[in-house]
């Protein structure tokens, strides 16, 4: 099996800026590839594990706050990677990714592979709508997350089409 993508949107739309993933999310489902899965989450470890299985490539899009940071920067991030910056940045949920990754590590969930699409937030008051950092950045935030998503729908094509020819040697 090839797997699939899956592309998650976390935060909170009623929190200003922490509402990127799900704007991210709303403005990819009309031009998503078949095998795409697009979802929102609150960020809860245990519900994004449950969002992935193990052979699929996971796209997380999400609002960070970095020290010292820059409202509307954009991050392309490895698991690995976020889970180190974690100790240096926070998220805007109760746990940030750095400990989801590091649970589905233990419980032996990690997925096939696993980037981190982040902007820097600026405002994560109560309230709908973004601020005018993150509100400039997300075109190409969204550009960045549907270039990803082409790559990793092609990677799969790639490994599933060596599996195929493993299997029938």
């Amino acid at each position: 099996m090839t797997g699939r993508v899956v592309v998650i949107g976390v935060g909170n739309p009623f929190r200003r800026d922490d509402g990127v993933g799900p704007a991210v999310i709303e403005a990819l489902r009309a031009r998503a590839p078949a095998g795409t899965m697009l979802t929102d989450s609150d960020g809860e470890p245990g519900r994004m594990l449950g969002l992935w299985h193990r052979q699929d490539a996971v796209i997380v899009v999400e609002v960070v706050h970095a020290h010292p940071g820059q409202p509307g920067r954009l991050h392309t991030l490895t698991a690995e990677r976020a889970a180190r910056c974690a100790a240096r940045s926070a998220s805007t949920h109760a746990l940030g990714l750095g400990e989801t990754f590091a649970l589905a590590a233990a419980l032996d969930r990690m997925p096939r592979e696993l980037t981190v699409h982040a902007v820097e937030g600026e405002d994560f008051g109560l309230g709908r709508g973004l601020s005018t950092a993150v509100a400039d950045a997300l075109p190409e935030l969204i550009r960045h997350v549907a270039k990803a998503i082409d790559k990793a729908h092609d990677r799969l094509r790639c490994a599933g089409a060596l599996t195929d020819e493993r299997g029938s040697a």
